[in-house]
């Protein structure tokens, strides 16, 4: 998606969850207690929220409609609505 706010930002989220999941598997193989692993795996689910919420609305801002340039104000206010919903549920 090359239409995306920050192709580096979007890289650098990847690379961190990257990282997590490699954390996850070193926890597994030494045999962390289970809450540790358990927040681990909470800490990507966060990640993986986080890069999908930033997909998202960069694909309604590029695609549907960006709030700050429309000249249509149903439809700016419809994107910003649609926004922030999804921010909220995947927070």
């Amino acid at each position: 998606m090359s239409h995306t706010s920050d192709d580096k930002k979007l890289l650098a989220r990847v690379s961190r969850l990257k990282g997590q999941l490699e954390a996850i598997e070193r926890a597994l193989e030494n045999k962390a207690p289970c809450g540790e692993i358990l927040n681990l795996v909470a800490s990507v689910r966060g990640a993986v929220n986080g890069l999908t919420v930033e997909l998202i609305e960069d694909h309604v801002r590029e695609h549907v409609s960006n709030p700050e340039t429309d000249t249509d104000e149903a439809r700016a206010q419809g994107a910003t609505d649609l926004i922030q919903v999804i921010r909220t549920y995947l927070k």
